[in-house]
């Protein structure tokens, strides 16, 4: 498994707010109410953010020799990839929250201050859900092996 890009994680951020945008440009156009974020959207990102962390810290601990001393590889490969999971919806909903808050601020009337607050506090909480999903990811990646073939791990060597 490679580790995650900054690329990729670019990627999904520009999409984020192309369709966080693009949302509220045809809701606008259509007459409707533009789309507002629940207040615990937020919360949701920063509490996946820790229990992912809280997840991979067993699988380092036993990396380190701290913790037990048998992995279940198949526990570890799913964290690692949950992690990765998580990074990408933070840089997406991230991005969602950004285009959101451009098509708020781009308009010539007054501005709510508490949507203005939810949609900076959802760009905000998904960044913190990238960085810490990268930081469990990370946790997650153990050494290469000196005895194993060069080509055998091209993929970064992640759990």
């Amino acid at each position: 498994m490679r580790r995650t890009g900054p690329a990729v994680l670019v990627i999904a951020a520009v999409i984020g707010i192309v369709v966080g945008y693009g949302t509220d440009q045809l809701l606008a156009a259509s007459g409707h109410p533009t789309f507002t974020p629940m207040v615990s959207l937020p919360v949701v990102l920063v509490a996946l953010g820790a229990i992912v962390i809280a997840l991979a810290i067993p699988i380092r601990r036993a990396i380190n020799g701290r913790g037990k001393p048998q992995i279940n590889p198949f526990r570890a490969v799913r964290i690692a990839m949950l992690a990765k999971a998580s990074s990408l919806v933070g840089a997406g909903l991230g991005g969602a929250g950004l285009g959101l808050l451009l098509f708020v601020l781009s308009r010539p009337t007054e501005h709510d201050g508490g949507v203005v607050a939810v949609l900076i506090t959802t760009a905000v909480c998904g960044a913190v859900l990238v960085v810490a999903a990268l930081i469990a990811e990370h946790l997650c990646t153990i050494r290469k092996d000196d005895d194993d073939p060069e080509g055998s791990a091209p993929d970064g060597g992640s759990a």
